[in-house]
């Protein structure tokens, strides 16, 4: 029996990854495994590593500047500002009876949020850690079941980036789907990403509002304990310091507004010259040129923006080289042969095979983003056998990789709402994280992904 090397390597990625063996080196450990079972031998395997490397260059430095712009936009204070004023505002409205009103304000603030991080002010979780954790005292009086919160943030993580086209969504979308699917055979020039991914979009709503008015409506108990006291006073003070100081005030507020110019400004070069990162350079441009990130600590900023977003750009670029390797064993059309003949050519099976595996890849590794490169290329040509159009053929390739963000225990999705609500230790990230945005996130997308399939 002949082994195929891609399915082989796929399956050595997915096993290390499973096994916790980092993402990088399972995807390189997959890659060596493949290229050699495929009969490349190791000095044509590692060329053609390196020649996928080049490929996610332009990937990789996207997210560095997406980064050294999300640092600088904290650095502004204007997260820190919004939870202070927050805070502030909540309090006096509790003391008049008007909590539940607020309550539904801050829900759909941290939906706006998580939404804005991704397209409109492109700064990741960034903004979890500065914004969440002074807010924990309050939902702890209003007895907000953490899970839910968890639920709203990751929706906006993975929603918005999966369906629009702009920020983070830009990246993946179309320097990453439909470069992908391109280079794979599949002409894409009049394909409208946002028609692709609409219905797997609103199956991500309709989780989310099961989320909320069905599965964490009950209220929730949680201790009020010291560092959530701690957090609450010192956005407070912070507010109350910068009211009680005029020059305080006035600096703030004229760094509020520097910060927005920055974010309208990045998302107008963005719009206008399609490029991510010369928005994220003119922002960021901005920051410097009015002093609010000086020129002293423009290093220091930039290198911490780098930091932010460089595991992730490791792993979508060695997922680039891993993808060439692929391609370079021409054993892709022996699989897609095999699994065709497989399906017998039912689509619907088809379908939500292929859905599911692009779940449990990216469950594995942790990133939608590095899911595309691998299943494009073995996607694209199993697609067109089996007769689908070539926007069901993006819906599916779309909501494969989207597939398994939320719900992965090394996804930043799940990783950055944790890191706001467990700053307490009340708050665990398998049970209370992972598990609910699974089963409200990947279960609809797996459904509504398969409907868009059938029905595009």
């Amino acid at each position: 029996m002949i082994i195929n090397a891609v399915l082989l390597a796929v399956v050595v990625m997915l096993g290390l990854s499973l096994a916790r063996v980092h993402v990088v080196l399972s995807l390189l450990i997959g890659a060596i495994v493949g290229g050699l079972v495929g009969g490349l031998g190791l000095d044509a395997t590692l060329s053609a590593f390196q020649e996928g490397i080049k490929n996610g260059a332009e990937i990789a430095l996207s997210y560095a500047l997406l980064g050294a712009f999300a640092v600088a936009i904290a650095h502004s204070g204007m997260p820190q500002a919004l939870a202070s004023g927050v805070i502030q505002r909540m309090d006096s409205h509790n003391n008049s009876g008007l909590g539940g009103s607020i309550k539904w304000l801050l829900f759909g603030g941290l939906v706006l949020m998580s939404c804005f991080s991704q397209n409109l002010i492109p700064i990741h979780i960034a903004f979890i850690p500065l914004v969440v954790p002074p807010l924990l005292l309050a939902f702890n009086r209003m007895q907000v079941d953490r899970r839910l919160l968890a639920c709203l943030m990751t929706f906006g993580l993975v929603n918005t980036y999966m369906f629009l086209p702009y920020g983070f969504g830009e990246i993946y979308l179309n320097q990453i789907m439909l470069k992908n699917v391109s280079e794979a055979g599949l002409d894409t020039a009049n394909i409208s990403v946002m028609q692709a991914m609409a219905i797997p979009a609103v199956g991500m709503v309709c989780g989310l509002l099961t989320a909320i008015f069905i599965s964490y409506r009950r209220p929730r108990q949680y201790q009020s304990v010291a560092i959530d006291q701690q957090n609450h006073d010192a956005a407070i003070a912070q507010d109350s310091l910068s009211q009680t100081a005029s020059n305080a005030q006035s600096a703030t507020k004229a760094k509020t507004i520097i910060a927005l110019v920055a974010i309208v400004t990045a998302f107008v070069v963005q719009l206008y010259t399609d490029s991510l990162i010369l928005g994220s350079l003119f922002g960021f441009g901005v920051f410097m040129a009015t002093g609010v990130v000086k020129w002293r600590d423009a290093d220091g900023v930039f290198n911490d923006g780098i930091k932010l977003m460089a595991m992730i750009g490791f792993i979508m670029i060695t997922a680039q080289g891993f993808a060439e390797v692929m391609k370079a064993t021409e054993q892709i059309a022996p699989l897609v042969d095999g699994a065709t003949a497989l399906f017998g050519g039912n689509q619907a099976v088809a379908a939500f095979i292929m859905l599911l595996i692009g779940l449990i890849v990216t469950m594995g590794i942790g990133s939608s983003f590095s899911t595309i490169p691998i299943i494009a290329a073995i996607y694209v040509p199993l697609c067109a056998s089996l007769g689908f159009s070539p926007l069901a053929t993006v819906a599916i390739i779309g909501t494969a990789g989207a597939l398994g963000d939320a719900g992965s225990p090394a996804s930043d999705s799940t990783l950055g709402p944790t890191s706001g609500l467990g700053v307490d230790g009340q708050h665990d990230h398998i049970k209370d994280s992972v598990i609910p945005t699974f089963l409200h996130f990947n279960l609809p997308l797996l459904l509504f992904g398969w409907i868009a399939a059938m029905v595009l």
